[in-house]
């Protein structure tokens, strides 16, 4: 359930794929994931994730440079500030951050995130997975997915 967002609630709609991966990613696959990203881009796929590891972030960069529709979802509550790059996707309507949580979570935790992925997950129509460490949080969470299509880039 969407607690709080920010942004064009229409990009709901569209068919979105859940992007997730673990913080410690082998350098082979980090190529993989910024090609795959660069390619949705390209194809103007609607993408949703936490884009909060620093391959997230590097795959939000590459999406946030093309036109495609994309969406955050937080691990605590709404944000306070929103950054000037975020602000202006916001304002030409293709992106929107939403959260599950209300502002009084506000830092970031193993269960947060946890929490987070499973909203997101909820969200989308299928999921690709970057990387996924050996017995991790995104590891079990893939295991659990039945009813969603995962694709994983990993090597």
């Amino acid at each position: 359930m969407i607690v709080a967002s920010l942004g064009n609630k229409e990009l709901l709609k569209l068919h979105k794929t859940a992007f997730l991966c673990s913080r410690k990613i082998p350098a082979s696959v980090v190529l993989k994931c910024y090609d795959w990203a660069i390619e949705q881009r390209g194809q103007g796929n609607c993408i949703i994730s936490g884009f909060h590891s620093k391959i997230e972030k590097d795959v939000f960069h590459y999406l946030l440079a093309g036109t495609q529709p994309v969406i955050m979802a937080l691990a605590r509550g709404m944000k306070k500030k929103t950054e000037p790059e975020l602000k202006r996707a916001i304002d030409a309507g293709r992106l929107l951050i939403v959260t599950p949580f209300d502002n009084s979570v506000k830092r970031v935790t193993a269960e947060t995130a946890e929490k987070r992925n499973r909203f997101m997950i909820e969200l989308a129509n299928e999921a690709v997975v970057g990387y996924a460490g050996e017995g991790g949080m995104i590891e079990r969470l893939v295991k659990e997915v039945k009813d969603k299509k995962v694709i994983r880039i990993q090597e």
